[in-house]
């Protein structure tokens, strides 16, 4: 039987185009976000990349916004995700419920920046790329753990982890009602990593865990050895993730 090679790239380059736009148009329907098209979806740890088209709003109020990006911009930065979010593996991803990464920029909730904001629900993550350059790598783990401690609530408790800090210190009653937002890393940690540690218990263990993922293993060695109240932070944090996989490699 002779095939007419020619007719059947044709064939596969009609039906490509046909499945593609029904797929982004679908899009919506998974995961409740307009606009968005996709970036790539074939990655060695199945996660799928998205992109804002144009910008967006969410939210009842319609409060949450985000740009759409250049496509240099786009490609700069999903090398750099990429590599970050290729730490963990895919079973490790199903068990936090994380399945879609939105690429978009200047990403805010009701006027305030933000560099992620994370929906277990949802399976996504939205970044956005253009947060400060000195902290991307960084807080792309924080919000990481954020889908963490959403999926996995009954394992982080907020009151035994306050137990770890001095009895005078007290935390704020939400990340955005204090001005301790800072994220450089403290030369003396004193207990905290950044003075953005010091906004919510839950921002703590978020700003613990990137550092955990984004510190090598010798320099956290050294903190671990040098700071008490870190040191039993980091080992909670370790002995939760271990219980979601044990086979976790920080």
């Amino acid at each position: 039987m002779i095939i007419n090679y020619m007719n059947l790239l044709k064939v596969i380059l009609l039906v490509f185009i046909w499945i593609t736009p029904v797929y982004g148009n679908s899009i919506y329907n998974l995961i409740k976000i307009p606009n968005l098209e996709i970036y790539e979806i074939n990655t060695e740890n199945r996660l799928k990349y998205l992109y804002a088209k144009s910008s967006f709003r969410l939210g009842v109020k319609k409060n949450i916004i985000c740009e759409n990006s250049s496509k240099d911009d786009l490609d700069s930065k999903y090398n750099i995700i990429y590599k970050n979010l290729n730490k963990y593996s895919n079973n490790f991803l199903k068990k936090i419920n994380l399945k879609y990464i939105v690429l978009c920029e200047n990403l805010s909730i009701s006027g305030i920046n933000t560099a992620g904001i994370p929906d277990n629900i949802m399976k996504t993550l939205i970044i956005d790329i253009k947060f400060d350059e000195k902290y991307f790598e960084r807080v792309i783990h924080h919000e990481v753990f954020h889908i963490i401690n959403d999926q996995h609530k009954e394992l982080f408790d907020e009151n035994e982890w306050k137990k770890f800090n001095d009895l005078k210190f007290e935390y704020a009653r939400c990340s955005t009602c204090t001005e301790n937002l800072g994220l450089n890393k403290y030369l003396e940690t004193k207990g905290f990593f950044t003075e953005y540690s010091k906004s919510t218990a839950s921002e703590d263990m978020a700003e613990v865990y990137s550092h955990m993922i984004y510190l090598g293993a010798n320099e956290i060695k050294q903190i671990r050895n040098l700071d008490e109240i870190l040191n039993k932070k980091i080992s909670y944090i370790e002995s939760k993730i271990k219980k979601i996989d044990n086979s976790f490699l920080f």
